[in-house]
């Protein structure tokens, strides 16, 4: 009998870690090793509870004694681990053979990196920590032998589509392919009068029309930044120049994304707006496991458009798309900016189409420079954030 697969899931009470414990349940090739969330301890205890993991990382430490008197209370054994160093522990722990990146922003880099450098299969959900670190986490994983497994549903089907002959696990060497086609739903604002967007609140923002998702990433979904990073994350993750990426709007969400091939064929991905498909892939891949997402039925299903994106509409892909030539550090200082202005924007104290000016504004008055090491990476990130704080305080006040 196959020894089952022990996981560490970075981020659990998140959507992507829900959706992860979802797939997972009750099926015995999988244990749960580790946990973590930051102070959703309420979640977290009853993932701990239903799933009885060995480790569980609170990376607020302040919220870790609350967490063991819980586990406690609960007659629970599972051991509580404080900090965002946790993190990294359990994602290079020797017990673990599967780290699920799940954690929102910058705040997942360093475990997303202990993870490849331990050389795990990482199935990264954690778009920003590639964004980020470019070159430095695709070559980490080349030397430590890790396995990246893009779960973001856009890479996942660009992942899917290409062939496995001619790549290696990151979706590198790629001389038959022509074009990498990202789809977008468009947001809820696809079709909203630019002079209205002024006026956005967060609520309108985060309710997005297709898919169920965290507040921050639901206003980059409507600001369109989010493919912007998805841009910059193809370019690295399947080791093709800008000039071969597109994006096109796809409303109905049921076309992932296309791989164009030299000889004029094109594939596609399709399948539901379901994170748990892309999950499930990932945890078996090459084979594959059911997810238990509701199957395809294209026959009932709305006529499929694909839009060219406006980009006077979207200036954050924009923007995205024109760090994703610059290279170097534009890509850090690019994702610091825009996780100051959108939590400012769900603060209330920044307008929803001040966004992308804060982030320009960052991006011309930082310089960029290579991305030789992760201090370097590191110290862009802190400059960028806090001279985008600035920015929004003046403004604000």
């Amino acid at each position: 009998m196959t020894a089952p697969i022990k996981l560490a899931i970075l981020g659990s009470t998140g959507s992507i870690g829900q959706n992860t414990l979802d797939v997972v349940a009750g099926n015995e090739a999988f244990v749960v090793y580790a946990l973590s969330a930051h102070q959703n301890l309420e979640l977290l205890l009853q993932q701990c509870l239903q799933f009885r993991p060995e480790v569980v990382v609170v990376s607020a430490a302040d919220k870790a004694p609350q967490m063991r008197e819980l586990l406690k209370e609960h007659d629970c054994a599972t051991e509580v681990l404080a900090g965002p160093e946790a993190l990294c522990t359990i994602a290079e722990a020797e017990s673990v053979d599967v780290v699920m990146a799940a954690i929102v922003g910058a705040a997942g880099l360093a475990s997303s990196m202990a993870a490849v450098e331990a050389g795990k299969r990482i199935l990264l959900a954690n778009k920003e920590a590639l964004v980020m670190s470019g070159e430095l986490f695709t070559e980490s994983a080349a030397r430590n032998g890790a396995e990246i497994v893009p779960i973001d549903s856009e890479h996942n089907a660009v992942f899917q589509c290409l062939p496995r002959s001619t790549t290696d696990a990151a979706g590198s060497n790629l001389n038959a392919v022509s074009k990498i086609v990202l789809t977008a739903s468009g947001g809820p604002f696809l079709h909203t009068p630019v002079s209205q967007l002024l006026g956005v609140t967060p609520e309108q923002a985060c309710r997005h029309p297709k898919w169920s998702m965290g507040r921050k990433i639901s206003v980059d979904s409507a600001t369109m930044m989010n493919k912007g990073l998805e841009f910059i994350e193809a370019c690295y993750l399947f080791a093709v120049g800008p000039e071969q990426v597109e994006v096109l709007i796809h409303p109905q969400s049921i076309v992932h994304s296309m791989v164009h091939y030299c000889d004029g064929s094109v594939l596609a991905q399709l399948g539901n707006p379901d994170m748990r498909i892309p999950i499930a892939y990932g945890l078996s891949f090459p084979a594959r496991m059911p997810s238990g997402a509701a199957q395809l039925d294209l026959a009932s299903s709305e006529a499929l458009e694909f839009l060219e994106p406006d980009l006077d509409r979207f200036p954050c892909l924009q923007l995205g798309m024109q760090a994703a030539e610059q290279g170097g550090t534009a890509p850090t200082l690019l994702n610091a900016a825009n996780e100051v202005a959108v939590e400012a924007f769900l603060d209330n104290q920044l307008g929803f189409t001040r966004i992308p000016s804060i982030i320009a504004a960052v991006l011309s008055k930082i310089p960029c420079e290579p991305a030789a090491s992760l201090a370097i990476i590191q110290d862009s990130d802190s400059r960028a954030r806090n001279l985008a704080k600035e920015l929004i305080i003046k403004e604000f006040h």
